[in-house]
C-alpha cells in the first residue's frame, strides 16, 4: 500500500504516519508545509525507514503536487494539513481559509487529475481521505451527540474553513466520482501535542509551577480522544469506509476543561511530587469569543460498521500523556522555546 499522507509532521498526522509505517509497513510520503505546528522531529520515529519519505511542500502549490503524487503513485491520499488553532484563527483567518480552503481545492484536483489516469481497478481502489473536525457541527447543548447527519453550524474562522472543506470534498465526490471519504473527530491528545493546546500547555506549566490558564469557568465540555486511537480509526476509514459518507471519530470521554486540567494536576502531583497541589496553580481567564458549550461524537457509525474502538479511558489515555512529556523534553522543549505559552485569540466581537 502506497499513503500520501498531508500535514503527516503535525500531530495527529504524525501519529497516522508512525502507525502506517511501523505498524502496517505502508510505505508513506509525508507531505507538510512545516508551519508553526509542523514539526518534523516528531517523525524521528520513522525517519531512518525505507518505507517512510518526506517532502517539504504546500498543498496550496499545484505543481508541487501534481509532481509528488505522479512521481509517488499512492493507492491512498490522507488529508490531514490544516491550520488547526482557533485562537490563532481569531486573530489571523486569512492563513486558515488559504490552507484549509484554497489548499483543499488544489489538492482535491490534483487528485483527480492522477486518478483520472488510472486503470479500471486502481481507479476503483483508489481512496481520497478529507480528515476533519466535530467543530464544524458547532455547540451542543447540555444533552445530545452530534451524528453524521449533524447540520453544520461552525462558531469561528477555524471551523468555519474546515466546514468549507468538508463541503468541497463530498462535492467533489459527488460532482466528479473522486472517491472520498470523511471523518470528523472529537478532540485529540497524546505525545507530540503542540505545547499551546490546553493538555501539553497544563502540564508544561505545571511541571514548571506557572500559572494554568482556563477559560471562562472551565465548564466547556469536549469528548477527549487519544491520537493512536485516531490514527487507527483513519486507517480503519480509508481501508473500509464507503465512498461519499461521513465517519464521526469519538472516544466517548466527555470531559469539562476545569476537570481536565485537574486530572492532569492529579497525575502529576503523583508522579514528580511538590509540597503545594498544582491544582492551586489553576487561574481562571476571560472566555474565548464564540467559545462553544459543548461537544460530543456518536462513533456508532464507525464502531458498528467498521468495528473499531477506542483503546484508552481519558485516565489511562491521559497517564500516558503525562508518561511521555516527562520524558521527552528533546521534543517539546525547542517548541517551547519558541512559544513560551501567551495566550493567544483576544480579540474581541466588536459591539453592534
Amino acid at each position: 500500500m502506497r499513503v500520501i499522507v498531508t500535514g503527516g509532521a503535525g500531530f495527529i498526522g504524525s501519529a497516522l504516519v508512525r502507525h502506517l509505517v511501523l505498524d502496517k509497513g505502508h510505505d508513506v510520503l509525508t507531505v507538510d508545509a512545516l508551519t508553526y505546528a509542523g514539526c518534523e522531529a516528531s517523525l524521528k520515529a520513522v525517519a531512518d525507514s525505507k518505507h517512510h519519505t518526506f517532502l517539504h511542500a504546500d498543498i496550496r502549490d499545484r505543481a508541487a503536487m501534481d509532481t509528488a503524487i505522479a512521481e509517488f503513485r499512492p493507492d491512498r491520499i490522507m488529508h490531514l494539513a490544516a491550520e488547526s488553532h482557533v485562537d490563532r484563527s481569531i486573530t489571523g483567518a486569512a492563513d486558515f481559509i488559504g490552507t484549509n480552503v484554497v489548499g483543499t481545492f488544489t489538492l482535491l484536483e490534483a487528485a483527480r487529475q492522477y486518478w483520472n489516469t488510472l486503470g479500471t481497478f486502481a481507479k476503483a481502489a483508489f481512496r481520497f481521505l478529507h480528515v476533519s473536525t466535530d467543530e464544524v457541527y458547532g455547540s451542543l447543548g447540555d444533552t445530545g451527540l452530534f451524528h453524521e447527519s449533524t447540520p453544520y453550524d461552525p462558531s469561528s474562522p477555524y471551523s468555519a474553513s474546515k466546514a468549507a472543506s468538508d463541503h468541497l470534498a463530498k462535492a467533489w465526490q459527488r460532482t466528479y466520482g473522486l472517491p472520498v471519504v470523511v471523518s470528523n473527530c472529537s478532540n485529540n491528545y497524546g505525545p507530540y501535542h503542540f505545547p499551546e493546546k490546553l493538555i501539553p500547555l497544563t502540564i508544561l506549566n505545571a511541571l514548571e509551577g506557572r500559572k494554568l490558564p482556563v477559560y471562562g469557568k472551565g465548564e466547556n465540555v469536549r469528548d477527549w480522544l487519544y491520537v493512536d486511537d485516531h490514527a487507527r480509526a483513519l486507517d480503519l476509514i480509508a481501508e473500509r469506509g464507503r465512498v461519499g459518507e461521513t465517519y464521526n471519530v469519538g472516544g466517548r470521554n466527555e470531559r469539562r476543561n476545569i476537570d481536565v486540567v485537574r486530572r492532569i494536576c492529579a497525575v502529576l502531583d503523583e508522579l514528580v511530587p511538590t509540597d503545594t497541589p498544582r491544582e492551586n496553580l489553576i487561574e481562571f481567564v476571560t472566555d474565548r469569543p464564540g467559545h462553544d458549550a459543548r461537544y460530543a461524537i456518536d462513533a456508532t457509525r464507525l464502531e458498528t460498521e467498521l468495528g473499531w474502538r477506542a483503546a484508552e479511558t481519558f485516565d489511562s489515555g491521559i497517564a500516558k500523556t503525562v508518561r511521555w512529556y516527562l520524558g521527552n523534553a528533546w521534543w517539546w522543549q525547542p517548541l517551547r522555546d519558541q512559544y513560551d505559552g501567551q495566550r493567544l485569540g483576544l480579540e474581541a466581537k466588536t459591539p453592534a
